[in-house]
């Protein structure tokens, strides 16, 4: 079942305002768990970690930039 435009706006509000801080969080303590690595290899663990995060949320975030479909007032 897909989610209509208006769904897939208020979830996004809710994975970006709720679930990327905590992700955060989660991100900083699994790599300060780690003896401090060389700048670059964490620079690395951090952008590849930014990347993960937003994989599973693509359908979501898709066109929620864009207006409304289905408004009619334009």
């Amino acid at each position: 079942m897909a989610l209509s435009y208006k769904a897939r706006r208020r979830w996004s509000l809710v994975i970006l305002l709720v679930g990327l801080p905590l992700y955060i969080v989660v991100a900083v303590t699994l790599v300060g768990l780690l003896e401090r690595p060389n700048i670059l290899v964490e620079l690395l663990i951090y952008v590849g970690l930014g990347v993960l995060w937003a994989l599973p949320f693509r359908a979501v975030f898709k066109g929620i930039g864009k207006p409304d479909p289905e408004d009619e007032g334009g």
